[in-house]
């Protein structure tokens, strides 16, 4: 007699977006970023304990960091980790792109920030962009425009 085998698929899964960074910012490109993470962290994760809206990506050393993220350790956590929920986490970014979104702040005036934290496999990975800041009046216009793709859609689908 066989078992059946049952496998759990966790591809694809989002952990945390940062909606306010979509409101705020105008995105220009986006990336693909991998996270350097602890064992409590990823359990925390697994939990969907985290929150990326005050966060941002700093640059030192010609290394990227996840500044500003929070993850809450679990109840359970080992008694012999001591938890930061804000510590500074390094991203796993090619030398190419690392150059590429570092001369894009530095020379152009973008600034760089977390959009989504999701799973690709059984890997976490993070979603960042190179934004430009909107003003007051580019908030509403967008909403506006918004508003009306909702209210056309609903006429079109009568």
């Amino acid at each position: 007699m066989s078992k059946a085998v049952v496998v759990k698929k966790n591809n694809g899964g989002t952990i945390a977006q940062n909606k306010r960074a979509r409101h705020d910012y105008f995105i220009e490109e986006k990336f693909e970023a991998g996270m350097s993470l602890q064992g409590w962290e990823v359990k925390s994760l697994r939990a969907g304990r985290m929150s990326l809206t005050e966060s941002y990506i700093i640059f030192k050393n010609g290394e990227a960091y996840l500044f500003g993220a929070q993850i809450q350790p679990l109840l359970t956590a080992s008694s012999h980790v001591v938890p930061e929920a804000t510590r500074t986490r390094k991203l796993l970014l090619s030398r190419r792109e690392i150059g590429q979104l570092l001369g894009a702040v530095n020379q152009k005036g973008y600034s760089c920030v977390p959009l989504a934290c999701y799973w690709k496999g059984h890997l976490v990975k993070l979603e960042i962009a190179l934004v430009k800041g909107k003003q007051l009046h580019d908030k509403r216009a967008t909403e506006k425009d918004r508003d009306w793709q909702r209210d056309k859609a609903r006429i079109m689908h009568k």
